[in-house]
């Protein structure tokens, strides 16, 4: 099967279709990526279909977007008249509405009006209908909409009718999982952007102060931040995180807002104990897996990190469920569920025979 797949380049969605479309092709198909955003780094340009299409376009949810969206439809477009695939896979709602042949996957990474939700207790201002009404007519307009976990398909639900109702197929890893003997050290680790109110690694900065063992946040800081308590160390190579996170006995992600989290699946695959944010979507992918906190008490994260150092057997038990939960979330067990879905809907609408 021939399946053109958009991605963005910032965070964990370029990781997604990376491992997805590298698990596709060990299966026989044949996937070509299109990107927007940010030029990948040359160890992420490695990991990349060899049938790649790049672009520095702006994404849906960056500011005054419209021009390069659109723009982006057209490129989409060109692309498909040229390769002809049988299913093009979305990462963005707004292309749901482009006109391809092809049947439409619209893949639900996380939404604007979802984080707003869930990081100030508010629906998203006026400022944000432009992307609101893009985003229902892509919906609308897509032959499969797929969440990667049902609190994110319930939040598409919340506001509209999808036509065709949903799917989730949960996110999965590719990479070999650690050793469970491997040997942990005493360090906390964070990762992710900084400034961003839903990943909330403010909080396990400040739950850092007191703590007996040093709190490690890997990620973007934005311009001007700084950590407290932590130590920071910037934006790492997938490679160096990696090296990290095999390191680290804790994992934290004190989270206001998490549709999925693939740096907690690495986290878990790699023999972390979980320390999370209590929110809905983690509870459905981890509970009894992991020890869940009020995003919005520090104080509270402290104590829980600090029983955590405390007690060995504890923390050597909640690594092993995490890891042995991990297992369960693999990119073959994704590509196959995606796979038939892509299946159903070539069924359903043939590709053209050329003339």
């Amino acid at each position: 099967m021939k399946i053109l797949m958009t991605t963005d380049t910032l965070g964990g969605v370029l990781t997604y279709t990376t491992e997805l479309a590298a698990a596709l092709e060990a299966r026989g198909d044949e996937v070509t990526m299109a990107t927007m955003g940010p030029p990948p780094d040359e160890e992420t340009r490695r990991r990349l279909p060899a049938r790649l299409y790049e672009s520095d376009l702006r994404l849906e949810w960056m500011e005054e977007p419209w021009d390069d969206v659109a723009a982006a439809g057209d490129w989409l477009l060109e692309l498909e008249d040229e390769l002809r695939p049988d299913v093009v896979h979305l990462c963005s709602y707004s292309h749901g509405s482009t006109p391809f042949r092809a049947p439409k996957v619209v893949v639900a990474h996380s939404c604007v009006l979802s984080w707003w939700r869930a990081v100030h207790g508010t629906e998203a201002p006026p400022g944000w209908e432009a992307y609101r009404e893009a985003m229902d007519e892509g919906l609308r307009a897509a032959d499969a909409i797929v969440a990667p976990t049902a609190w994110m398909l319930g939040e598409l639900e919340r506001d509209r009718d999808l036509p065709h109702g949903g799917h989730v197929i949960h996110n999965g890893s590719a990479a070999t999982p650690a050793p469970a003997s491997a040997e942990k050290q005493p360090l906390i680790l964070g990762s992710g952007r900084f400034w961003d109110p839903a990943k909330n690694l403010a909080a396990l900065d400040a739950a850092a102060a007191g703590l007996p063992w040093p709190v490690i946040l890997a990620g973007d800081l934005g311009p001007g931040g700084r950590t407290v308590n932590a130590e920071s160390t910037g934006v790492l190579s997938s490679s160096r995180l990696a090296e990290w996170r095999r390191a680290a006995a804790i994992y934290a992600a004190p989270a206001r807002y998490e549709p999925f989290g693939l740096g907690i699946l690495e986290a878990a695959r790699d023999c972390c104990a979980l320390v999370l944010g209590d929110v809905a979507s983690l509870r459905e992918l981890w509970d009894g897996a992991a020890v869940f906190v009020d995003p919005d008490d520090p104080e509270t994260l402290r104590k829980a990190l600090a029983r955590l150092i405390e007690d060995d057997a504890r923390r050597a038990n909640l690594a092993a469920r995490a890891q042995r939960r991990a297992a369960t979330f693999t990119v073959d067990r994704t590509a196959g569920s995606y796979r038939r879905l892509y299946d159903r809907l070539a069924a359903a609408r043939p590709r053209e025979v050329e003339a």
